[in-house]
């Protein structure tokens, strides 16, 4: 897989380490001449310096070649420009964002060519509810402009879905049962697995769906 990646700072530098390091072919642009000269000993990717919100830059890089861009930068309006870019102009199949600033989150969707944004703050927010709730529903990551959301529950004594198979809870078409931890252990769910109390039920839901799917796990 071919992935590019705007930025070269702390962020972009650690996720092209870790994709080279997984066998992808990586593309990083960078506009500071500098900042290139002093990773590119350390870090084996194709290199291009230039404006990453530049179409032309852009198409030099070769970004019409790329599977996956991913829009790294410290700053939102730069991710924004160059996922608007990478989707309109060069029909990248798919585009991630970094978003630095909780309060831009609403921009990052499908309008700006965005299928996947990732907000630390909110991000980690998810993360402790996670680690803390038990019987509430947990919103991890949007997908697709939030168009699909993976959501986490773990399953109290009382939750209605307890001792029951995940064939008989009647999940809705548009979501799905995606994973089901249980004693720090992932058990592939399959129809005649039956969920537990105190398991983390992790679920793939539609904005249609994911009331329903509360309903199911949680109750209410």
């Amino acid at each position: 897989m071919k992935v590019a990646i705007a930025g070269a700072g702390n962020v972009g530098a650690y996720i092209a380490q870790d994709l080279v390091t997984a066998g992808h072919d990586v593309l990083v642009i960078e506009e500071s001449a500098d900042l290139v000269a002093r990773l590119r000993p350390t870090l084996d990717v194709n290199w291009f310096t230039g404006d990453a919100c530049e179409v032309t830059t852009l198409q030099q890089a070769g970004l019409a070649d790329a599977d996956v861009v991913v829009a790294a930068t410290g700053e939102d309006q730069v991710n924004l420009v160059v996922s608007l870019l990478a989707k309109q102009e060069f029909a990248v199949p798919r585009v991630v964002a970094r978003v630095n600033h909780p309060k831009n989150h609403w921009l990052f969707n499908e309008t700006w060519g965005v299928d996947v944004s990732v907000s630390t703050p909110h991000l980690l927010t998810a993360l402790v509810e996670e680690a803390v709730s038990v019987g509430s529903l947990v919103r991890l990551l949007p997908f697709e402009g939030g168009e699909a959301t993976l959501i986490e529950v773990t399953l109290a004594d009382d939750s209605p879905a307890a001792d029951r198979s995940i064939a008989d809870l009647d999940v809705p078409r548009d979501a799905t049962i995606v994973a089901v931890v249980r004693s720090g252990h992932v058990v592939v769910p399959r129809g005649d697995t039956v969920v537990q109390a105190g398991d983390e039920v992790l679920a793939l839901v539609t904005p249609d769906s994911e009331d329903r799917v509360k309903a199911i796990l949680v109750g209410g």
